[in-house]
């Protein structure tokens, strides 16, 4: 959560994230726009579903 520093990250949003990394080709349905900056395995986008 360090890297994150910049961009608040919850606990709900990191446990998302990591199983994004546990869960290959999952995808998270959210309207946290904070997940395009999120990455899974250090540098790796996250398959989200938003709304524009």
């Amino acid at each position: 959560m360090k890297q994150y520093q910049d961009v608040p990250m919850s606990l709900a949003d990191a446990c998302l994230v990591r199983m994004g990394e546990l869960i290959p080709r999952s995808c998270i349905l959210t309207l946290d726009s904070d997940f395009r900056i999120y990455r899974k395995n250090r540098n790796q986008a996250i398959d989200v579903i938003m709304p524009d």
